[in-house]
């Protein structure tokens, strides 16, 4: 079957849509460099394929791009027979762009969003009514965040340590909450989670460490007592590139996303700082020909539905690891959080852009620290 959805005049942009019995749908966005796949109980297979020369706007965004998110937007992209498809109730919108690698949205409590730009060593917020700040431009390549409150900022720096920034001032002040394990600098830190105890889980793989690597393991490290007297524990150091990282809404489960396997793990919590045994929650779907390419970053809503980011856009699965969807993006996503007046806005960090969508059900307002 071959369908032409013809030739867009007003944007210049031509697109040929083809079908074909197959398990996997192949989106090929034109200018967004990505290819992203998605299953639909129809078992076809779509390939997107530029007819003609887009247009550009002033503003940069092309109109390949604008078209992408229109489909983006509609689109559910797999579901399970064991439970309902989760999808968005709303189009993705494209917030800010112009950055060089976004990582890391969070939002606090008076509405605010945080994200870096890695590069650039910078962290930036955007108030609720939509005004972009920088924050700092000496983030020492911040990664993950984590608001504690409206003047209290938790950062995984790339450099090697897990800090807070506190915002009571005319400018952040920067305090080091931990930046050594057994003597030796963290290689790079990367995401957290806060408890309910006062303690925090964060990863550190190799991304951007130094050579030779100063932890020669790739870890999950819990610190207890972060903002009186912190004091660190290695957790797990088998695990394959170990990224993205969060909590079930009861506390009762650690989830943790390799970015080098399919698999997605998940541990008991037996306690502050002490977990059990890994077990594979999930596989994440693959980008045609590849085989063990895990997530990057999560969020959680209170549901308990995991919103995993990978190369083929938001993969949504249930707490027992059942898909629940997949929502595609015109950029790869790094990471996602929840934020907005109900806590429904799914805000995406995608390589140069934040990006933002009305989704069903509300994100989980993650455990304050004590």
């Amino acid at each position: 079957m071959l369908v032409s959805v013809g030739d867009h005049r007003a944007t210049g942009l031509g697109v040929v849509i083809s079908a074909r019995a197959a398990p996997i749908y192949s989106l090929r966005v034109p200018n967004c460099k990505m290819v992203l796949g998605f299953a639909f109980p129809s078992r076809v297979d779509l390939q997107w394929r530029r007819c003609h020369p887009t247009s550009s706007h002033p503003d940069g965004a092309s109109m390949n791009s604008r078209f992408a998110l229109l489909f983006a937007s509609i689109v559910s992209l797999y579901s399970s027979a064991a439970g309902q498809t989760i999808q968005p109730t709303g189009p993705i919108q494209q917030v800010h762009t112009g950055f060089q690698f976004t990582e890391g949205p969070a939002a606090s409590d008076d509405g605010t969003l945080y994200f870096t730009d890695i590069p650039n060593t910078a962290i930036h917020r955007l108030s609720k009514t939509g005004e972009l700040s920088l924050l700092t431009d000496q983030s020492n390549h911040a990664n993950g965040l984590w608001p504690l409150s409206s003047t209290q900022l938790l950062a995984c720096e790339m450099d090697g340590a897990v800090v807070m920034h506190d915002l009571s001032g005319d400018s952040p002040h920067r305090i080091v909450l931990a930046d050594s394990f057994a003597g030796k600098r963290f290689n790079a830190c990367n995401d957290l989670v806060v408890d309910h105890h006062g303690g925090l889980y964060f990863t550190d793989p190799q991304y951007r460490a130094p050579e030779p690597w100063p932890q020669t393991e790739r870890c999950v490290y819990y610190v207890a007592n972060f903002e009186t007297d912190p004091q660190v524990t290695r957790l797990t150091g088998d695990i394959n590139a170990p990224n993205g990282i969060g909590l079930s809404p009861d506390g009762k489960t650690l989830y943790v996303i390799p970015s080098m396997q399919a698999e997605m793990l998940a541990y008991d919590v037996l306690g502050p700082g002490k977990i059990g045994s890994s077990r594979v929650l999930c596989t994440v779907k693959q980008v045609e020909g590849e085989t063990a390419r895990g997530g990057d970053g999560m969020a959680i809503d209170v549901e308990g539905n995991l919103y995993l980011t990978t190369h083929l856009g938001i993969q949504i699965f249930s707490p027992k690891g059942e898909a629940r969807g997949i929502v595609a993006f015109p950029e790869i996503p790094a990471n996602v959080t929840f934020g907005g007046p109900e806590f429904k806005t799914m805000y995406v960090t995608a390589r140069k852009s934040l990006y933002s969508v009305e989704m069903p059900i509300e994100g989980f307002r993650e455990f304050p620290a004590n």
